[in-house]
């Protein structure tokens, strides 16, 4: 790939003879129609892109609820370190003078148990992301569900802390599984602008897992029996069925099918993904094709990028070769940033709020309104990440948690009443809400669209797993900061935290690229051509160069593409379509 003098990236001719080679008579016609579905995908409204691939919306939004599940079972664990009647049954108590008793579980204990999902996650991960490439999204995802149903019964019976780090392992596993399917999933049956919106409802099911755990503990931490803590894990007997269902009849990322050469397949999953709404039959069928078209320039370009064999370019391996070493560590510095900016404290908010001086009603009251709040955040998040771009987001979200995180330290240094705790509490909203607005969405956007399609699975295992173990560390050193038996930072661990920020700041602004409303194909073209982060925006793309035609292909009538609705896009008659 070449950049010319006019900052517009083209495919060199090397690789235009080739491409050629593999398409032989079909050429010219697998060019001009991927041109005609870019130049639609691109130019299409949010609203045209719903009209036309609602059904690919829906399925996304099932298939992600298996994300729920995660947030729900990450959150309740570390909130049962604040539950009385779990840290009388499993913690140590101490008798104070007025025949009180203060029951805690201890930091290696509680470093342990949360950090038990997670290297289950690491080992769900790497097999996950082997598996879904040779067997597909659908087949794993459900293997996952089945798994989670089954390990859920071991700490639902668990009888001592011993049992309850078993079953979080295990159940560990098939988290993995969610963890690296639904962004690819979601990827991957959408169009692009759709793209972002559905990868960052990612984010919103692990908020609405977090919130709906927030609940559950905030209704049982009244009991004082050991229906305290079986209750909300009895609640997860659920989650593995709506989504067990949804991939029984659940289309197949066309992706997948075209990457192993079942185009019938692959044709079939995109005409059951696109609507007829506005369109004839036989208009539906041109769509298709070029939609088809499309997926297969943009993986022939791939392949011709790797210069090997194809089992070769699915290695792990080869996700640290040639363009996809810079695509990986995108993937992986983006999603280690949801740690580094602070998050972790969110996850011990409610026993952070107790260190803090609340009560344990109070301190379960906050935690629900700040993941109420990160889901308000996301939600909202979805009218500005077309608008202000990926890139924008996380630079003004890390600057935001920074300043949040450094206030929070600051209070942790004055003398400590109520009125301080309420305002440690006012941060770690404010917290949460800028996180859920900008960084835990936009990040699920990023590593879904930064990879190279081939290599998506296994990149989005190598992310995940960068923030796994970066999580695994935050949970050593998060519980040691806030215990007051160990380091008894309380409020001033905001300060580690708004260090980590600054450091992440600084490697968005020089190596994150914007890759809003940019197609695979396109993406493919700008890192082969080694664009530099910062003017991914402003250079163009022309990868259908090599075919002289009069005129371009197109879906739309020049006259509409200047045209603009009211949120400044413009506005594609469905009718209009095809060609």
């Amino acid at each position: 790939m070449l950049v010319d003098k006019n900052d517009v990236a083209r495919i060199d001719p090397d690789t235009r003879d080739r491409l050629v080679e593999r398409f032989g008579d079909r050429f010219d016609e697998v060019v001009e129609r991927s041109a005609r579905s870019t130049q639609w995908q691109t130019a299409a409204t949010i609203r045209d892109s719903f009209r036309q691939w609602p059904k690919s919306a829906m399925w996304s939004v099932l298939f992600s609820l298996a994300i729920v599940q995660i947030g729900y079972d990450s959150s309740i664990l570390s909130s049962f370190f604040a539950q009385p009647a779990f840290t009388a049954k499993f913690g140590t108590c101490t008798t104070a003078s007025d025949g009180t008793q203060d029951c805690e579980i201890s930091a290696p204990w509680q470093q342990g148990l949360t950090n038990g999902a997670w290297i289950g996650g690491i080992i769900g991960l790497q097999l996950a992301g082997s598996a879904a490439e040779r067997l597909g999204h659908l087949k794993i995802m459900m293997i996952s569900t089945s798994l989670m149903l089954a390990f859920v019964f071991i700490p639902f019976f668990a009888t001592s802390l011993p049992i309850f780090l078993v079953g979080q392992i295990l159940m560990g596993i098939p988290w993995g599984g969610f963890q690296s399917l639904a962004s690819a999933y979601a990827s991957e049956v959408c169009p692009v602008s759709l793209r972002p919106l559905l990868t960052t409802y990612v984010n919103l099911c692990w908020v609405f897992g977090q919130l709906l755990a927030a609940g559950v503990l905030r209704a049982t931490v009244v009991r004082s029996d050991v229906w305290a803590w079986r209750i909300p894990y009895a609640l997860q007997f659920f989650w593995p069925f709506p989504v067990f269902i949804t991939c029984l009849f659940a289309p197949e990322s066309p992706w997948w099918l075209t990457r192993h050469g079942k185009h019938d397949k692959a044709y079939k999953s995109i005409d059951r993904l696109l609507s007829t709404q506005g369109v004839s039959a036989q208009e539906k069928e041109e769509l298709v094709k070029d939609y088809q078209a499309m997926i297969q320039y943009t993986e022939a370009m791939e392949d011709l990028d790797k210069k090997n064999d194809q089992q070769a370019k699915n290695r792990y391996i080869d996700c640290f070769k040639g363009i996809d070493l810079r695509r990986t560590e995108i993937a992986c510095w983006a999603w280690l940033i949801q740690i580094t900016s602070g998050a972790p404290l969110q996850g011990f908010s409610t026993y952070f709020f107790t260190q803090a001086g609340m009560s344990t009603i109070n301190a379960f009251n906050m935690t629900m309104a700040m993941y109420a709040l990160g889901a308000v955040g996301t939600v909202l998040s979805w009218f500005l990440i077309n608008r202000a771009g990926r890139r924008h987001m996380y630079l003004w979200g890390q600057a935001a948690m920074f300043s949040t995180m450094l206030v929070t330290g600051i209070l942790g240094c004055v003398s400590q009443t109520a009125a301080v705790s309420w305002a440690v509490g006012a941060m770690l909203l404010i917290c949460t809400f800028v996180y859920d607005l900008t960084i835990g969405p936009v990040c699920f956007a990023i590593i879904a669209e930064v990879s190279s399609t081939r290599l998506r699975s296994k990149t989005i295992v190598l992310a995940c797993n960068t923030y796994n173990i970066g999580l695994i560390v935050a949970n050593i050193l998060q519980p040691d900061m806030l215990n007051s038996d160990q380091w008894n930072w309380g409020a001033k661990t905001g300060f580690f935290w708004a260090g980590t920020c600054a450091v992440s700041m600084v490697w968005t602004y020089f190596r994150l690229p914007e890759l809003n409303n940019r197609t695979y194909g396109e993406l493919e073209v700008l890192f082969a051509a080694k664009v530099p982060a910062r003017k991914f925006s402003t250079t163009s793309i022309d990868q259908f160069q090599t075919i002289e035609q009069e005129e371009p292909p197109t879906y739309i009538e020049k006259s509409s593409v200047s045209d603009k609705d009211e949120a400044g896009e413009s506005e594609i008659p469905v009718a209009a379509l095809s060609k």
